[in-house]
């Protein structure tokens, strides 16, 4: 009766501080492959413990939406409504930069843009279309602090990236001005980056790619403003970490391509042998 009651009374006491910091029963679930203490007298196989005790935080912290914060089923899904809202692209696409198509235009088919000029890098790809639904996920990873989110995003951009992550050799987050770091705590791509990575994707180099000149922000920028603007503000610090490699380049948001593209640049003109993108979401506009 002791150790029932301690286990109640330590199960209220992790419950509370759930409810105080805001925490999902993912946060406060045991592991599945936690070690048993073999210096306790088990009531229970360490199976049905777990079950239960999976069970009761369902019941006291059940799990939320990722968008809207309305209770689901499973923890790390959208409700039915938020998952109606997202527009998740694929094929068809262009072949290069990803920019999605009403229909197929065969294997190889660009779009007008890529092939009037190539860009830098080799291929592009995004999990989702950058849209009213899909802004406030973007930003509570960005500026929201909601690093919990990543783990669920990171399975889309493995789907959408599928055939740049299969091959390649290492995965560089686009990284952040050490000042903007300093102020935000956390580089959201590498926090994706290294979801990825966890999930099954290539390695993270992540202090590879370094932004050697703090760049006003990008918003509000036309296509030239935006490639002047961050025009050789990156450099790597040892060229021997992507020289013969095939990299993929991780960002949030892909809005005219600038960014990536002064990357892809950079890390070519050190050797990388093949640099694609792939970015959560992705700016679409309409054409003509």
């Amino acid at each position: 009766m002791a150790a029932q009651n301690a286990l109640v009374e330590n199960l209220d006491r992790v419950v509370g501080a759930g409810h105080a910091w805001g925490l999902s029963h993912a946060a406060l679930a045991p592991s599945p492959g936690a070690d048993d203490n073999p210096g306790m007298v088990s009531i229970a196989s360490p199976s049905n413990l777990r079950r239960v005790w999976s069970g009761l935080l369902d019941l006291l912290l059940p799990p939320r939406c990722l968008g809207c914060g309305t209770i689901v089923s499973e923890n790390g899904t959208l409700c039915a409504t938020c998952w109606q809202g997202i527009t998740f692209l694929g094929a068809p696409c262009c072949a290069c930069c990803g920019f999605p198509f009403d229909f197929d235009l065969g294997a190889g088919g660009m779009c007008g843009a890529c092939l009037g000029a190539p860009p830098a890098f080799d291929r592009a790809r995004s999990a989702m279309r950058y849209d009213d639904s899909s802004r406030h996920l973007v930003l509570a990873l960005k500026h929201g602090d909601r690093l919990h989110l990543a783990p669920s995003l990171a399975p889309w951009m493995r789907r959408a990236g599928d055939a740049l992550l299969a091959d390649a050799d290492i995965q560089v987050p686009v990284p952040l001005h050490w000042t903007r770091l300093a102020s935000r705590r956390y580089n959201q791509s590498a926090v994706l980056a290294h979801a990825i990575a966890k999930a099954g994707g290539p390695p993270v180099a992540a202090d590879c790619l370094i932004r050697r000149r703090r760049t006003p922000s990008q918003g509000r920028k036309n296509a030239s403003a935006r490639r002047r603007n961050v025009a050789g503000a990156f450099a790597l610090r040892r060229a021997d970490a992507v020289r013969g490699k095939r990299v993929v380049l991780i960002d949030d948001v892909l809005t005219t391509g600038a960014t990536v593209e002064e990357c892809a640049r950079v890390l070519k003109r050190a050797g990388a042998v093949r640099v694609d993108v792939l970015t959560l979401a992705r700016v679409v506009r309409e054409t003509s």
